[in-house]
């Protein structure tokens, strides 16, 4: 079912995102209109650790989260009253996180008598290119965070088919320890794609894993290793062009395995199939620049969420649920979060990494 007009701009959705290291809180209408956005990053909390650290992103998300509610609804100029429903991240994620948001919905949706809607975090993600333009299902979701690297078929809400996945690592989870072993700090994304603006992609001859091989799987174990030993063989001290030509080295062949992948994803979608690009790391331009071509060359549309929408926010939750919300979507309130929740259930039972 889908509204439109007046109905589409009074269907309001305040959204609550915890399943990580990001607080957050939006209030998003159905006509696509971002009425508020608020991200608390806890980044300072885990740079000196190099990673999240569950418990310390559990206990933020406990202090700050009522207060960037609050923050949400003010800004957006709006009461519980105006809400059509509340969306909270229900999984997965880090699951004292994940508590502790949709906890705070469940009391939110019990005092205000309004639905409650538990979203996939990773719906989130495959929703939001929804959010900022017109495209129609299907499309190919190429969807890359620190987490999770899949290709899937998004068929309609709630409808995902799942054509490729990482047999070991995300590669969210590549650019992080790439990060830390160039000693480039912390979150790794960001950091080895700013080192790689000074560096030779073509200096260090890496492995490009999986490319050519049938299927559309991923896998960035052997790469990380690569790495690994090629900085190692290096003279010691590293110099800073030594990181940065092993930083844009790296970044090259993930951009290679990425293309060949996804190439391989959209011969088996129909002729002129979308491709959107989303997560984390889809916040990475030459990641970004080397798909575009891709589906230049492909004759799909290129559709990628402007970079503060590719990290984790609220606004995306907010959108997943108006998506559900006019498909007569709600949950009772004893829907339980999640550490794990495969967007599709059927490929995860046949054993491939979520």
């Amino acid at each position: 079912m889908e509204t439109t007009g007046i109905a589409a701009a009074s269907c309001l959705v305040l959204g609550i995102e915890s399943s990580c290291d990001e607080t957050a809180a939006a209030v998003v209408a159905g006509d696509r209109r971002i009425l508020s956005n608020v991200v608390l990053s806890q980044l300072d909390e885990h740079r000196p650790y190099g990673g999240v650290v569950p418990e310390i992103a559990a206990r933020a998300h406990v202090s700050h989260l009522d207060g960037l509610i609050r923050q949400a609804l003010a800004e957006a100029g709006v009461g519980l009253s105006d809400l059509a429903a509340i969306a909270a991240t229900a999984g997965p994620g880090l699951i004292g996180g994940v508590i502790v948001g949709l906890t705070t919905a469940k009391a939110l949706a019990l005092g205000s008598g309004k639905p409650l809607i538990g979203v996939n975090h990773l719906e989130g993600h495959a929703l939001t290119p929804r959010l900022v333009s017109e495209v129609g299902f299907p499309y190919l979701l190429l969807l890359v965070s620190g987490g999770h690297c899949q290709l899937l078929a998004v068929e309609g809400v709630g409808r995902y088919r799942r054509l490729g996945t990482t047999i070991d690592d995300a590669v969210g989870e590549a650019f992080d320890k790439t990060a830390k072993l160039l000693g480039l700090g912390y979150p790794g994304g960001p950091a080895v794609e700013k080192a790689a603006e000074a560096g030779d992609p073509a200096r260090f001859a890496l492995p490009r894993p999986m490319i050519g091989r049938p299927g559309c799987d991923f896998s960035f174990s052997g790469l990380k290793t690569a790495v690994r030993e090629t900085l190692a063989g290096l003279s010691q001290p590293v110099s800073a062009q030594d990181k940065a030509d092993l930083a844009a080295s790296f970044q090259a062949v993930v951009g290679a395995v990425m293309v060949d992948r996804t190439r391989r994803a959209l011969a088996l979608m129909p002729a002129g199939t979308p491709l959107v690009v989303a997560g984390g790391v889809a916040a990475n331009r030459h990641l970004r620049a080397r798909l575009e071509v891709l589906a230049g060359e492909s004759g799909s549309p290129f559709v990628a969420p402007p970079l503060r929408l590719c990290t984790d926010n609220a606004a995306m939750i907010a959108w997943a649920g108006v998506e559900h919300f006019r498909a007569g979507h709600t949950d009772a309130l004893d829907i339980k979060p999640r550490a794990r929740w495969p967007l599709d259930p059927v490929a995860a039972a046949a054993g491939a990494k979520a």
